[in-house]
């Protein structure tokens, strides 16, 4: 402890995973907050066809996040995992700017969810592993709260880009390269990974290793399953503010007011579940969800849609981080990234489901009917949630 009752520093790495983080979620989140319009409107397709992108290219990065912490796990190496796949999505950019169809799209959006893919479990155990457990929550927290400091600004950025170039969503696409190798760089450079005291991890069977992971990892893992059934991706977001009365260029804006919740919120969020029942603060998210789902479906107008979108992030700063550390906490070392895998294969599974359903919901019934449904899931998830054994919940 560095004074009496202060919480001990975080380490290095934890802030230059957040920097990393930052540059590539601002990349990313540009081309996400105009893919909606550039698959809707440039393109041409339905709401169905970009639910059916998002959900598939988020399962993706789900599997192969169970792919890369398999493999850290039997290599007992973070590093070289985290920089391919901030290299590869890097590198897959491009693709997005040249894409013609929504196939296209759809390929582009698989390489790049690949890649975040590989580097999320190694990432989420590297910081695991070198910080405390009494601080984890507060680790990340902070990583998140970085990572949405980059998604903060990206619809900011989209919007000027928009206004500067004239609409041209492919222009813009292109300058959004740019920082996506700034992130690259910065892990090259910056990035150290401890060496690991002890013998070499042994070479466990691959799907051997699945079935150990601890029971109550598997059990935190169903819950954040359930959670994340209640929500479909944030391109809705976008849709519902053209439906609001936004125009095209500046309907990504309304991820700004969904990541400045996010961002405001994410680190006291992990730092209060450090000292509280986690149970406690998921419940308090997923009400959040539940709530700003009713007021998107209800209300029709700028200010409904603020206090929606503000709740939604909200519920996200509440949710995301505590799942990370109770995963944290509850994995043995030797199978940390294998079970962040297994929670992020299940989860990214859960948001193919909510973001099929939504788009299929949206084009039949329309948005008031996707957003109450979502809000029924919820509640549900909320009600699941406690009949999780507080041992684990706790653990």
């Amino acid at each position: 402890m560095n004074a009496a009752g202060s919480r001990p520093r975080l380490p290095r790495s934890v802030w230059v995973l957040g920097f990393v983080s930052l540059f590539m979620d601002l990349s990313s989140e540009i081309f996400h907050a105009l893919l909606p319009l550039f698959v809707t409107v440039t393109l041409g397709a339905s709401v169905a066809v970009l639910g059916a992108i998002d959900g598939v290219a988020e399962a993706t990065a789900s599997f192969a996040k169970l792919a890369g912490g398999r493999l850290s796990d039997r290599q007992g190496k973070r590093k070289p995992w985290i920089l391919a796949g901030y290299g590869m999505a890097a590198l897959t950019k491009p693709l997005m700017a040249l894409a013609g169809s929504p196939l296209a799209v759809l390929g582009a959006r698989l390489v790049d969810r690949t890649a975040k893919g590989l580097r999320g479990a190694p990432r989420d155990a590297l910081i695991a592993d070198e910080t405390p457990r009494e601080n984890r929550g507060a680790a990340y927290g902070l990583r998140q709260s970085l990572d949405t400091v980059g998604a903060l600004l990206a619809p900011l950025a989209a919007a000027g880009l928009m206004i500067w170039l004239a609409g041209d969503i492919r222009s813009v696409f292109w300058i959004a390269v740019i920082p996506a190798f700034v992130s690259v760089a910065i892990a090259l450079f910056f990035l150290r990974e401890p060496a690991r005291e002890g013998p070499a991890p042994a070479r466990q069977p691959v799907l051997g290793s699945f079935r150990d992971v601890d029971r109550s990892c598997r059990r935190i893992i169903l819950v954040a399953f359930l959670f994340t059934l209640a929500r479909f991706s944030e391109s809705f977001l976008v849709l519902k503010a053209v439906e609001a009365g936004l125009s095209l260029t500046l309907a990504p804006l309304v991820l700004v007011v969904f990541n400045l919740s996010y961002v405001l919120l994410s680190y006291p969020a992990g730092a209060l579940s450090d000292r509280r029942d986690p149970r406690a603060i998921l419940t308090v998210g997923i009400a959040l969800l539940v709530v700003g789902n009713v007021v998107l479906a209800t209300t029709g107008g700028l200010a409904g849609l603020a206090i929606g979108v503000g709740l939604w992030g909200a519920h996200m700063a509440l949710t995301q981080g505590l799942f990370a550390k109770l995963i944290a906490d509850a994995a043995p070392a030797e199978l940390r990234a294998t079970s962040f895998g297994l929670f992020h294969v299940a989860t990214g599974a859960a948001l193919l489901l909510a973001s099929l359903a939504a788009g299929m919901l949206w084009d039949h019934e329309g948005s008031a009917a996707t957003f109450l449904a979502s809000a029924a899931v919820a509640a549900g998830a909320g009600v699941m949630l406690w009949l999780l054994p507080n041992r684990d919940a706790a653990a």
